[in-house]
């Protein structure tokens, strides 16, 4: 019995094999068998093909990025200079810093334009390049600091294929939309600075943050953006997290918040005092300014969440 119905398994699966030779669709079959009896994809069988994404009719065209724009000494004998603050709650904190330490310049402003729960992974939720060309139609600015980040240890959705986070596809992604982003700023004639994120205190989220400024300070080199680091100035003498940092004078100074993500003012003070050196170089007012007897105004409130 056992003997027949072998027989039987044999001729039906030679029948079989025999039909699907005979067809265009099953002889691709048997070139590339990746379907297997039970409708299950075999372990050993390629990936399916990546799907054709369509690009949409609406989608905006990108601004060729500028090789240069005015330079802020020129653009300063033009008339006061307007500083803008983009980015993500971290982007809200150094913005009260640079307030701070700019606000007895009088040629020069500093408004906010960042937003918590933003960034450059989710456009689906917040479009930062369209939100970005909004605001800099609705006030212009010479000058574009950037922070983004805290928020972007996560996909990017293509437009029907999803990168995750950290992948090179990502990567690829992640760097585009810097690329248009600076685009943008530069086709108005913004002057572009980029800032770093700090160290983080868990170590998990930290080394994404590192991976993000990885491609962060890439882009920049090649685009030929200043890009000031934040992570020696956020790190202990062993180079890790430490909420407690010493000031020039020796004292140990609390610098952070309590999620080990964001700063405390003293913190984003200590974060800010480079870009605006660098400011003040690149604008020419890096020499001792006369005192002005003007009091000192309060730092803006800083949003705490990101």
């Amino acid at each position: 019995m056992r003997a027949g119905i072998n027989a039987l398994t044999v001729i039906f699966l030679v029948g079989v094999l025999a039909g699907l030779a005979l067809t265009p669709d099953g002889r691709a079959w048997l070139r590339n068998p990746t379907v297997m009896l039970g409708d299950k994809a075999a372990a050993s069988a390629p990936p399916p093909p990546a799907p054709v994404v369509a690009v949409p009719a609406n989608t905006p065209t990108v601004v060729p990025v500028a090789t240069r724009v005015t330079p802020l000494s020129a653009r300063l004998t033009q008339g006061p200079l307007r500083i803008g603050v983009f980015g993500d709650s971290m982007a809200d904190g150094l913005y009260a810093g640079l307030y701070r330490d700019l606000q007895d310049q009088p040629d020069l402003s500093v408004t906010k334009f960042s937003q918590v729960s933003t960034g450059l992974s989710r456009y689906d939720y917040v479009n930062v390049q369209a939100r970005t060309q909004s605001q800099l139609d609705e006030q212009p600015v010479d000058v574009a600091v950037m922070l983004f980040g805290t928020n972007d240890a996560q996909g990017i959705d293509t437009g029907g294929v999803v990168h995750l986070f950290g992948t090179d596809g990502w990567k690829a992604a992640y760097g585009k939309r810097i690329d248009d982003l600076v685009a943008l700023l530069r086709s108005r004639n913004v002057a572009v600075y980029w800032i770093g994120l700090p160290r983080m205190k868990r170590d998990s989220f930290d080394g994404r943050m590192m991976l993000i400024n990885g491609v962060v300070e890439a882009r920049m080199l090649a685009l030929g953006v200043p890009y000031i680091e934040t992570v020696g100035l956020t790190s202990n003498a062993d180079g890790g997290y430490e909420a407690y940092l010493p000031t020039g004078g020796g004292r140990r100074v609390l610098m952070r918040a309590n999620d080990g993500i964001h700063m405390s003012m003293a913190g984003y003070l200590r974060m800010s005092a480079p870009v605006a050196a660098r400011l003040k170089r690149d604008v020419g007012l890096d020499r001792p300014q006369p005192a002005s007897g003007r009091v000192p105004a309060a730092a803006p409130p800083v949003s705490p969440a990101a």
